[in-house]
């Protein structure tokens, strides 16, 4: 830039806060910045730019299991002898309670016996015998609470923080406050059931008033399936592919920014135009990262993928490694689908009518996959840095109901985390003598969800964002860091 605002003065050119500090600094100072300067620059363009955290992270990525239908804790992780002991009992002799679907009927102890293992000699039901031999990688938290016994708002509750829909989720709220590692995959991934959604569909993994760039990405864990629905254009356009392809894509994209520029601030534009950007870079990426071909046979023995109700969740679980591998920030797993009504089996833990009908095919499906992904990470050296969070909306009673099942509990559950920093082969917090509530140190999602934010380098009360005239945080105004969990 110049100045010729005075005739016959000599011109003094203004110089740039680049130019100048290269040549007042020089050298590799200049070169520094510039690359700074730079990085600025990519991260300005690009909203999931890797971001550095609060504080030093212990973890760089998560794996989240969800269990949707209510995971019952006095048959899995939660030992209640004196539940045993008071077996066909009634629950409530003076009939004043009343339970989400039912009347409480009989004490009803585990449907499997209890044993301890590992070193910790943590209590584990025989459901999970695999998972048993990794217990001393798992913190247990027993006391966990929900708000609601609706399946809907206690996704959204154990997801969002928030019982109402259109809250971000905690992968939305990941990646928000970090970024992503990955440039060619999102940063936010969700691996459904194949059998279809959970309950509340697509909210739960949401971005909510966060930038609609942060909401996660399905992919479909069917080997016969693309991952991404759309993904190639269909064979009669494949005349266009190439070279054609490529100054189409060129164009639009052209296009799409000068209609953006226009437009500035609407994040669901800007999302959108990243979504097409990323859609091309994925055509390459989303078949590799998908294709289990060159994985060994081991590998896949150790997810049971030959297996026909086991094999589902043990690719969905081995399709999580190889995204965390990647660079992919938060990848969440569902064992389980929509609540519906039971043909063979209820599609998740929804275990009203035959708990051990249910919990019994269940429970093989997680113990076979959730196993197989800890000992995995565990053998590449990732389980270190990878949190790996296992949890339920709410748990299930302690009384039968029909003599066979369970009603929901959004008194007391349990949810477990490993790896990422993670102290293996304890627990925090207790439910009553029969798990009916929770007794000491009372948890909510706030605090689990703290606790991993915290692990990723993140404070929880400081990862916020302004929305109607509120600081607005995934713990909302709750929510403490579990010190005892921390390794």
């Amino acid at each position: 830039m110049t100045n010729s605002s005075c005739p016959g003065h000599a011109r003094h050119r203004l110089v740039g806060r680049r130019e100048f500090l290269q040549h007042a600094g020089g050298g590799l100072g200049g070169v520094a910045f510039a690359s700074l300067l730079e990085s600025d620059a990519r991260a300005a363009a690009n909203p999931l730019a890797a971001k550095r955290g609060h504080h030093a992270a212990k973890a760089r990525a998560v794996i989240q299991i969800f269990c949707p239908g209510g995971l019952s804790h006095v048959d899995t992780w939660d030992h209640k002898p004196e539940l045993a002991k008071r077996q066909g009992q009634p629950f409530d002799p003076d009939g004043k309670l009343q339970f989400f679907a039912s009347k409480p009927g009989n004490c009803q102890g585990s449907y499997w016996p209890f044993r301890q293992h590992g070193q910790c000699g943590r209590w584990i039901s025989d459901l999970f015998p695999q998972l048993a031999q990794r217990v001393d990688d798992i913190a247990f938290i027993h006391s966990m609470q929900s708000k609601t016994a609706l399946h809907g708002p206690a996704m959204f509750m154990a997801n969002s923080g928030f019982i109402l829909p259109g809250f971000p989720s905690m992968g939305a709220w990941v990646t928000y406050g970090l970024g992503s590692e990955s440039e060619e995959l999102p940063a936010f991934v969700v691996l459904p059931d194949p059998r279809g959604l959970p309950p509340g569909g697509v909210i739960n993994w949401g971005a909510g008033f966060l930038p609609a760039i942060h909401q996660g990405t399905t992919l479909s864990t069917d080997a016969e399936r693309p991952p991404i629905a759309d993904l190639f254009p269909p064979k009669s356009f494949a005349h266009l592919r190439g070279e054609t392809e490529q100054t189409s894509r060129d164009f639009l994209q052209m296009l799409n920014r000068e209609h953006a520029a226009a437009r500035a601030g609407n994040s669901e534009l800007e999302a959108r135009i990243a979504a097409y950007e990323l859609a091309a870079r994925l055509q390459l990426s989303a078949p590799d990262a998908t294709n289990l071909r060159d994985e060994s046979e081991a590998t896949k023995q150790l997810y049971r993928l030959d297996h026909e109700d086991i094999g589902p969740f043990g690719r969905q679980c081995l399709l999580a490694r190889r995204l965390v591998e990647r660079g992919v920030r938060f990848v969440q797993i569902y064992c389980g689908a929509e609540n519906t009504t039971a043909k063979k089996i209820r599609p998740n833990w929804d275990s009203h009518e035959d708990l051990v009908r249910d919990h019994g095919y269940w429970g093989a499906v997680l113990d076979t996959g959730a196993s197989g992904l800890l000992s995995d990470l565990k053998s590449r050296g990732l389980l270190d840095s990878t949190l790996v969070i296992c949890t339920s909306e709410f748990g299930r009673q302690p009384a039968s109901q029909g003599g066979k099942g369970r009603d929901h509990n959004p008194g007391a559950f349990t949810a477990w985390m490993a790896g990422g920093g993670i102290k293996g082969g304890v627990s925090y917090g207790t439910s009553d003598e029969l798990g009916f509530q929770a007794a000491e140190h009372p948890a909510y999602c706030y605090d689990l969800h703290a606790t991993a934010l915290h692990l990723l380098g993140l404070d929880h009360e400081r990862l916020s964002i302004y929305q109607n005239g509120i600081q607005r945080r995934l713990t909302d105004v709750h929510g403490h860091v579990i010190e005892p969990l921390l390794g």
